[in-house]
């Protein structure tokens, strides 16, 4: 029983290094959100740091309609950082439910 334990204890470490490894990884991720069908692009690291906005001219200058451009490409960035996280962190956990307020 004692061995089992420690052997659990061993696999648990393992994951956890591997977690941080690939939070690591992910914080350096970077996306590009769109709206628009591309008039806007937004860069978006892991940390959720948006790096650089594009605005194409073809947009124009109808500002309400930049504004909510801008906004939804943000949102589209977040969202790819959202499924990519899950996507690798999921392989890492091997299915193992995470602690409520676990943040991945």
């Amino acid at each position: 029983m004692k061995g089992n334990i420690a052997q659990l204890m061993q696999q648990a470490q393992k994951v956890q290094e591997n977690l941080k490894k690939a939070q690591e990884e992910l914080a350096e991720l970077e996306v590009t959100g769109e709206a628009g069908g591309g008039l806007v692009k937004v860069q978006m690291n892991g940390r959720h740091e948006v790096r650089r906005v594009v605005i194409d001219p073809e947009v124009g200058d109808d500002r309400e309609m930049i504004e909510d451009l801008v906004a939804a490409a943000i949102n589209d960035a977040v969202k790819r950082i959202q499924e990519t996280t899950k996507e690798r962190m999921s392989g890492l956990t091997g299915g193992m439910p995470m602690p409520p307020g676990f943040n991945l």
